[in-house]
C-alpha cells in the first residue's frame, strides 16, 4: 500500500548545510517527544526516524511526535535496546531529525511483507526516487534506509524484490526488535503500525555519506553441513546427519542444554558469500533438535564455526575506519541485539558504549541488518555523514 505524505521542504542550495540531529528520552518520563523536539532543535526536518523501546509503540506517543514535528515525515520501529548519546540504553526513545536544509525523503510502505508483487514494488520505487529526484535535485547523495519487522523472517525475499528498483542506491537498515521478547516487532510510518511490514526512507542528502558494516567474528576451521533444512521456518533440522542442536553443542565441546543465547551470540555459525564470511545468528534451539537462525538456510549449505572474537577492539579498529578522510558528524547505527549481549557477557558493555558514544551512534539493537542486497547478522551496519567536501 501506498502512504501519502507531507511535500519535503527543500532549502535553496546557498544556505549551509546541516547535519543530522540526534537525541532521547525515557518512554516512561512526561511529554518524552516534547524533551525529543526541544533538543532537537528548531525545524523545519525533512524525515524523523524514532525508535522505541520497552516492547511497543505508544499511539500517544505518534500523536504527539505529528504535533510537534508536523511538516517531518515520521518513521521507525521498535527496539530490542536504543543506542543513545552515552552508547547502548533501554526504555528509551531514541530520535534521529534530519533537516530539510540538507535532506529529503519519500517512503515506501510494503505491507505486508510476506506476499510481494516485485513488478509493483518496483514501479514503486521508481516513481519514488523519480519525484524525489525531481524535487531534490540540488542534494547529489542517495540512501535508502530499510526497517524491517524483525520476526517475520522475510527480510532476504524483501530485499531480492526491492532491489530491481533501487538500482545504484545504497541501502542499510535494521530489523525491529521488541526488547528480546521474540514475540511481536513493529515498523510504523506517520501513524500507520504495522507488523509482518517494512518501511522503506528514500534519502536524498548534501552531505556526503558512507555506508559500512562490521563484524568481529572471525571463521574458525570447523565445518559443517546442514544435511535437513525447513527454509521456510529458517530452520536447520540435521547438522551432519545428526539433530542439529546436538551436533552443533558437540561441536563447541558443550553439552546440549548448555545452549542458549549466550553462547549463540559468542560462539555463532558463519556462511561464505560473495568472496567473505558472514554471520548466521541462531535465534533458539527447538525442543525437536533444531536450531531456527535468524536468517535464510537451506539444505546443503556449508556453516562455519565462529573462533572467539574481540569484541573491543575489533568495534575501536572499525570506528577508526569511518574516520579516515574527515570525521562524522553523526553515524546512524543498527546493532545486532547479540552484539549486545555478547558484551553483557564478557562484563564490556561499558567499553563498547564509550566507542559507541564517542564515534556519536545513534540507533538501535536489531534482530538483524540490511546492507545493500544482504540480509545480514551479527553486525553493526549503518552510515555515516561528514562535512561537505568530505570525499565519500
Amino acid at each position: 500500500m501506498s502512504e501519502e505524505q507531507p511535500s519535503p521542504v527543500i532549502v535553496p542550495p546557498d544556505q549551509a548545510a546541516d547535519a543530522p540531529r540526534r537525541a532521547s528520552a525515557p518512554l516512561d518520563g512526561g511529554d518524552p517527544v516534547g524533551r525529543l523536539a526541544s533538543a532537537l532543535g528548531p525545524g523545519p526536518h525533512a524525515l524523523i526516524l524514532l525508535f522505541c523501546g520497552a516492547g511497543g509503540v505508544p499511539a500517544a506517543l505518534l500523536r504527539r511526535a505529528h504535533e510537534l514535528f508536523d511538516r517531518a515525515v515520521i518513521a521507525g520501529c521498535t527496539t530490542a535496546g536504543e543506542i543513545a548519546e552515552t552508547g547502548y540504553a533501554e526504555g528509551q526513545v531514541v530520535a534521529v531529525a534530519f533537516p530539510a536544509s540538507s535532506f529529503a525523503v519519500e517512503t515506501v510502505l510494503i505491507d505486508p511483507v510476506d506476499t510481494i508483487d516485485s513488478r509493483s514494488v518496483i514501479a514503486r520505487l521508481q516513481r519514488a526516487r523519480q519525484s524525489l529526484q525531481h524535487k531534490a535535485e540540488c542534494l547529489p547523495h542517495e540512501l535508502g534506509i530499510l526497517l524491517v519487522d524483525g520476526l517475520s523472517g522475510r527480510e532476504e525475499h524483501l530485499i531480492a524484490s526491492l532491489a530491481g528498483g533501487l538500482g545504484p542506491v545504497p541501502i542499510i537498515g535494521g530489523s525491529a526488535g521488541d526488547d528480546r521478547r521474540f514475540v511481536q516487532t513493529q515498523v510504523f510510518l506517520h501513524q500507520h503500525v504495522r507488523s509482518r511490514a517494512a518501511v522503506l526512507c528514500l534519502l536524498r542528502s548534501r552531505l556526503p555519506l558512507r555506508t559500512f558494516s562490521f563484524s568481529g567474528c572471525r571463521p574458525s576451521r570447523v565445518q559443517m553441513v546442514v544435511t535437513r533444512a525447513d527454509p521456510a521456518r529458517r530452520a536447520v533440522l540435521d547438522i551432519n546427519d545428526e539433530p542439529a542442536a546436538a551436533e552443533y553443542a558437540r561441536l563447541l565441546g558443550m553439552p546440549v542444554d548448555s545452549l542458549g543465547p549466550e553462547l549463540f551470540a559468542t560462539r555463532p555459525v558463519m556462511v561464505r558469500a560473495g568472496g567473505r564470511h558472514h554471520v548466521r545468528s541462531i535465534q533458539h534451539a527447538g525442543a525437536d533438535g533444531s536450531l531456527t537462525f535468524f536468517g535464510a538456510v537451506a539444505e546443503g549449505m556449508v556453516l562455519t564455526l565462529s573462533a572467539e572474537s574481540r569484541l573491543v577492539p575489533d568495534l575501536a579498529a572499525s570506528l577508526a575506519q569511518l574516520r579516515t578522510g574527515g570525521t562524522p558528524r553523526m553515524v546512524l547505527g543498527f546493532d545486532c541485539i547479540f552484539r549486545r549481549m555478547e558484551a553483557e557477557s564478557r562484563q564490556q558493555t561499558t567499553e563498547v558504549s564509550r566507542l559507541l558514544a564517542k564515534a556519536q551512534v545513534t540507533g538501535f539493537s536489531t534482530y538483524g541488518e540490511q546492507f545493500g542486497t544482504m540480509h545480514v547478522n551479527q553486525t553493526l551496519t549503518g552510515v555515516a555523514f561528514y562535512d561537505p567536501g568530505t570525499p565519500a
